[in-house]
């Protein structure tokens, strides 16, 4: 029987790219409540005003709150 094993450098080749991010980005809330948000203000529009109040509070925030860890990330 052959053995198929492939062995591959620890590191890559002095003429490929390192990807980036090199590591992937934490777990966050912000997405959800994001897509919560929307729902709130379109429900607001069929609805209430304050339903609509509330979505848009909740977006800002969010977005907000994301656009944060977005930024720390980068900079980290």
């Amino acid at each position: 029987m052959a053995n198929n094993t492939v062995h591959l450098p620890a590191t890559p080749p002095p003429d490929w790219d390192v990807a980036r991010p090199e590591r992937p980005p934490g777990p966050s809330l912000a997405p959800a409540a994001l897509s919560l948000a929307s729902t709130f203000l379109i429900w607001g529009l069929i609805s209430s005003p304050i339903i609509s109040g509330i979505g848009a509070i909740l977006f800002a925030v969010s977005l907000a709150a994301w656009i944060k860890s977005i930024r720390h990330e980068r900079n980290s």
